[in-house]
């Protein structure tokens, strides 16, 4: 892994891209932490062109998005069109929203309009992502529903460290389950407490071990290594920079 492979997923920052001028000093704060890349994610309304505009006005690279899981379902075109406008090769679905996990004709569903989206977005020469939480660690008939999805639909993985320990899974296995299958790769930490939460860290701060899971990665194909905080204990824009000083201090070639 290479620092300019290294992106902040703005949904980190959710509540500083609100509007075009909110983006635009957030992005140079991005920048000046030393990213070159983002993923675009939870963003107020912008065009398009102005996004890409302000990017490229700062030196980023943008990566990837998450798009809504009813658009890539229901209207797949409208995503290609959209990452084509930013020039941006990968997306993901990003969460199940009304998937019914303990429902076979649910999880199915889901299943063949994911296989759909791929193939629309494959014939683009774009790339549709699958965004995991925990929720896909449950099982149906005796499987796991992520291995489910990845079984019987051809779509890539951008899997998430943290939702795959939180689920009860390893994300270094995981990685070498999606050889070649996974471009985008969450990275997120750990954090132990005494009292059961969802304890999000910055990268080393916790207990994930990156110095496994950025070989598996890279053994898989992945391309992009994306830096996420749910929840930060303070400024998130200091949470973001805290993983990266660590990612290229210890992490990096």
């Amino acid at each position: 892994m290479e620092i300019e492979q290294v992106a902040a997923q703005l949904f980190t920052l959710r509540d500083f891209v609100k509007t075009p001028e909110d983006i635009a000093k957030s992005l140079e704060k991005v920048a000046a932490i030393g990213y070159k890349a983002v993923q675009a994610s939870a963003l107020g309304p912008i065009e398009p062109e102005e996004l890409k505009k302000i990017a490229r006005d700062n030196g980023l690279t943008i990566c990837a998005t998450h798009e809504s899981g009813d658009l890539i379902r229901q209207e797949p075109e409208k995503v290609v069109e959209k990452l084509a406008e930013l020039d941006c090769k990968y997306t993901a679905y990003p969460y199940p929203a009304g998937v019914d996990f303990t429902c076979t004709e649910s999880v199915s569903s889901l299943i063949a309009d994911l296989e759909k989206a791929t193939s629309v977005l494959k014939a683009a020469g774009q790339v549709l992502t699958y965004h995991n939480h925990h929720h896909e660690f449950q099982k149906l008939n005796g499987e796991i529903i992520l291995d489910k999805i990845y079984n019987e639909c051809s779509i890539d993985g951008e899997i998430d460290t943290y939702w795959i320990q939180y689920g009860g899974g390893d994300s270094t296995a995981w990685c070498n389950k999606l050889k070649g299958r996974l471009p985008l790769i969450h990275l997120k930490d750990y954090k132990i407490t005494a009292e059961p939460a969802i304890d999000m860290a910055e990268i080393g701060n916790g207990v994930l071990d990156f110095k496994s899971i950025i070989p598996a990665a890279e053994a898989a194909g992945c391309q992009w290594f994306i830096v996420e905080q749910d929840s930060c204990p303070g400024d998130p824009f200091d949470s973001l920079k805290q993983s990266f000083d660590y990612i290229k201090a210890n992490l990096v070639e």
